[in-house]
């Protein structure tokens, strides 16, 4: 995705960014927003598998489902939220991570789902930290 030339000049950067990424709050958070946990009824959005469901900073989950959104075709994070260049380098670099790990047998795509939001969320990163995007 990237070369190490690119890593040597922006990681520090971006890791800065991340752990600056306010997470602290008090609103209950779903941590695992994405489509395939959503129900439509009823002209609704019910959040389904709450089995990652944490306590922290209310931006959180919109934050991490936008990747994923726009990934399906939605807009780009950056249109939706300006302005969160630290928390979408900290999503970055969870996806990413994740991303290279083995693959799991009973979810053979959630590797390359991860990927792909990474990608996002580094794009994103970039763009609001003014960080030259990977070659």
């Amino acid at each position: 995705m990237f070369d190490e030339s690119w890593l040597q000049t922006w990681g520090g950067e971006l890791e800065r960014a991340a752990d600056a990424a306010a997470l602290d709050g008090g609103a209950l958070l779903h941590g695992d927003v994405r489509s395939d946990n959503l129900c439509l009824r009823d002209g609704r959005a019910v959040l389904v598998d709450w089995n990652w469901a944490c306590l922290g900073s209310p931006v959180l989950d919109l934050v991490a489902w936008l990747p994923s959104l726009h990934h399906e075709g939605g807009p780009p994070p950056w249109e939706i939220l300006p302005g969160q260049g630290e928390l979408a380098s900290l999503l970055a670099g969870f996806f990413l991570e994740h991303a290279g790990r083995p693959a799991i047998p009973q979810a053979p795509h959630v590797r390359q789902l991860q990927l792909d939001q990474g990608r996002v969320a580094l794009a994103w990163a970039c763009r609001e930290l003014g960080v030259e995007l990977p070659r």
